[in-house]
């Protein structure tokens, strides 16, 4: 189904191309290794300098009036804040029900330049002043995906860039993701570069007050009362399961959360691992992750399958979590992609996790 397609080949660009997450040290500073700082801005807020991956900076005399956005995370961002009246396309589109009901109604007016990836010549061409890319450039997966824009190409377009660090620098970020830092980060340097700082702001104050809930909650958790984790990627296959590891924002949310991701130890975002890893890792619970097909009916559907392959699997049915039931049905977007509801997320996995502890998701 066309929700499965799109999930695998976002976990194949994460895995080509850059992977999703830029990580923290844990603590509440932000990471010395983000490569996004803005630049002190003026009284009104302007000039704001953003810098890439690699450290390049762009410079924003002025807020964009035209928006791209390679994908629905970048565009839910924009939504938050409030700027979505300037968005004039995206690429890899929400699906129906995808966005939390606050923001759909105008997330689904934004027109699609793309299923997928948008075409190079439809995105130099939409009139974009600025491209908000949730991940790095496509251009390393070929014909499949077509070429990038050259920077030069970006240029005479007019069309300047922005990425979310969270999910487009795991490449140069030292060490895993344990707080929520790089994603309040991307939230703030869009509202500074877009002129909604004051919103992001207030964005950011929630997600700190409904995550330093369950810390407050977990403060006298001990190590070994934290259970171990494993994020069951659904849609990115069956036959070689993909695991989130240490880079990845999911292993904050999980660390955030109380428990122990069991893959946290591999030092990238994402990396194809086989069930006997799964399988000798032996996670006490286990987040059936799948995308939102649009309706409840839809995803419960989904939710169903990802359980029933996992108690009927030879190698995954003697599991802990399989035979005493600790499923999470958690959709995957809200938790492996940075987003305003990754907050949300925590308190979700917490209040399962530690009923005693954590009451209702709060």
């Amino acid at each position: 189904m066309r929700s499965r397609v799109l999930c695998g080949i976002a976990a194949a660009v994460a895995l080509l191309v850059t992977g999703c997450g830029s990580g923290s040290d844990g603590g509440s500073g932000s990471r010395d290794a983000s490569p996004a700082a803005a630049a002190g801005p003026a009284a009104n807020g302007f000039p704001v300098e953003v810098k890439d991956c690699a450290g390049a900076g762009t410079t924003f005399t002025a807020a964009p009036k035209k928006i791209v956005t390679s994908n629905a995370a970048g565009l839910e961002m924009l939504l938050h804040l409030g700027a979505g009246d300037r968005v004039i396309g995206t690429g890899f589109p929400p699906g129906k029900g995808a966005l939390p009901a606050s923001v759909a109604d105008q997330g689904a007016k934004v027109p699609v330049l793309g299923d997928m990836v948008i075409p190079k010549e439809k995105l130099l061409g939409s009139g974009a002043d600025l491209y908000v890319e949730t991940f790095a450039d496509m251009s390393g997966m070929g014909g499949a995906m077509g070429s990038a824009p050259t920077a030069q190409e970006y240029a005479a377009a007019g069309i300047k860039r922005v990425f979310l660090a969270s999910t487009a620098c795991a490449a140069t970020a030292q060490g895993p993701q344990r707080d929520l830092a790089g994603v309040e980060a991307d939230i703030k340097r869009l509202g500074q570069v877009t002129g909604t700082s004051a919103r992001a702001e207030e964005l950011v104050a929630g997600m700190e007050k409904k995550v330093g809930a369950v810390t407050a909650a977990l403060a006298g958790l001990a190590a070994d009362q934290r259970p171990t984790y494993f994020f069951f990627d659904f849609d990115a296959g069956t036959k070689q399961p993909v695991a989130v590891c240490g880079k990845q924002v999911a292993n904050a949310v999980i660390t955030l959360a109380g428990a122990r991701n069991v893959f946290a130890d591999c030092d990238a975002d994402f990396r194809p691992v086989a069930w006997e890893e799964v399988v000798g890792r032996n996670p006490d619970w286990i987040q059936l992750g799948v995308r939102d097909r649009g309706s409840e009916a839809e995803n419960a559907k989904a939710f169903d399958e990802a359980e029933r392959f996992l108690r009927e699997f030879p190698a995954t049915k003697g599991l802990k979590a399989v035979q005493e039931g600790h499923f999470l049905r958690i959709g995957s977007e809200v938790t492996t992609i940075g987003g305003v509801r990754n907050a949300d997320t925590v308190q979700l996995i917490a209040a399962a996790v530690h009923p005693d502890l954590v009451k209702g998701g709060r």
